[in-house]
């Protein structure tokens, strides 16, 4: 036998032997084996509002941790959800040391009906249900799969958003602290790190989790399982650049977690331990002077206020220090609604970047 044949021979023969070695995943009463993905269609039915949950398992060639990823879950936020599907297609479960779940869209009601924040069907906002209900509306029972067939079979979890149609966003990175969870809190924290955004953002921040989760990341840390946030995309738009950057730091978080050999990155993010909400006093037109990223001073003007006819109401000014991560970009506007979320940052801090 030639050397050539002999040698492709043993190694088919070692990678069987290897693949044997890991147990095949069982997912919803079916058996997918090492080095392999399946793709399924999870149905969700409340009376006679049904819908579907697109989501494709990839079982590694190696043992490694269990990583869920969602994408959708609001369905006008579509960076995220082409990112997830691009992901899906570059993916290769050979590769892995572990097991991806990867919801490629959590809403598909609200994607199909183009609808910025809530289910068209009950019209619920499925990222305020969490963790759902067996017996609920439609988005709960949403909420329900995905906490429990998604979130509650995994060792590490990730949600990405971006900003939707109004909404213009600065690009970063979150995690869940809560002081009685430091282990998990100090995963997480390196799980967003590990991503490379710029900025880092604490969420929580306080003693314990005694509510509801209501969020579908904080239902992963309700359940002690590390998760991180992603927020990469603006004004609802596909734009190639933030779905290169939400795959490159999934990519990155796979090497972080040992799923693949890539590089988690080295750079030192700003971490952002409180954010200032500026909401609105008035219903009418918004006009903004400034955009998500730019680093605003306490008393700087932000924009101002009109009614109806286009008289001047009220300017909108900085109550912080800080950078806007995201903000309201459509003139239409109602009273009590966010205008800006500023993360809070001093000024010596801002400057060292």
């Amino acid at each position: 036998m030639p050397f050539r044949v002999l040698l492709t021979v043993l190694l088919c023969a070692w990678q069987s032997l290897s693949y044997a070695a890991v147990k095949p995943f069982s997912f919803r009463n079916e058996t997918i084996k090492a080095g392999t993905k399946r793709s399924f269609l999870l149905p969700v039915v409340a009376g006679r509002d049904s819908t579907v949950i697109p989501v494709t398992v990839f079982h590694g060639a190696k043992k490694g941790p269990v990583l869920g990823i969602t994408a959708g879950v609001h369905g006008y936020e579509y960076p995220p959800i082409v990112a997830a599907q691009q992901f899906a297609q570059a993916l290769d479960p050979v590769q892995l040391s572990g097991t991806i779940i990867l919801v490629h869209l959590a809403n598909v009601p609200g994607f199909l009906g183009h609808r910025t924040d809530v289910n068209p069907l009950d019209n619920k906002n499925l990222n305020r249900v969490f963790p759902g209900k067996a017996d609920g509306t439609i988005t709960e029972r949403m909420a329900w799969v995905l906490s429990n067939d998604i979130i509650g079979r995994c060792n590490y979890f990730v949600d990405v958003h971006a900003g939707d149609a109004p909404e213009d966003l600065r690009p970063y990175s979150g995690y869940y602290n809560y002081f009685d969870q430091p282990e998990v809190s100090e995963k997480a924290r390196h799980m967003a790190v590990a991503m490379g955004f710029p900025y880092v953002v604490q969420f929580g921040n306080e003693p314990t989790l005694k509510e509801e989760s209501i969020y579908c990341s904080r239902e992963a840390t309700k359940r002690g399982i590390p998760a991180a946030d992603i927020e990469c995309g603006r004004l609802g738009l596909p734009e190639a650049e933030n779905v290169a950057q939400i795959k490159q730091a999934l990519y990155r978080l796979l090497g972080h977690l040992g799923l693949t050999t890539d590089k988690p990155a080295t750079t030192q993010p700003l971490l952002i331990a409180r954010r200032t909400t500026i909401s609105s006093e008035h219903t009418g037109f918004f006009y903004p002077q400034v955009k998500a990223g730019e680093y605003v001073y306490k008393g700087r003007t932000l924009g101002h206020l009109t009614d109806l006819f286009g008289n001047h109401l009220a300017d909108v000014v900085s109550s912080v220090d800080g950078v806007i991560l995201y903000m309201s970009s459509a003139p239409p506007i109602s009273k009590g609604e966010d205008l800006f979320s500023i993360g809070n940052v001093p000024p010596g801090a801002q400057s060292q970047r």
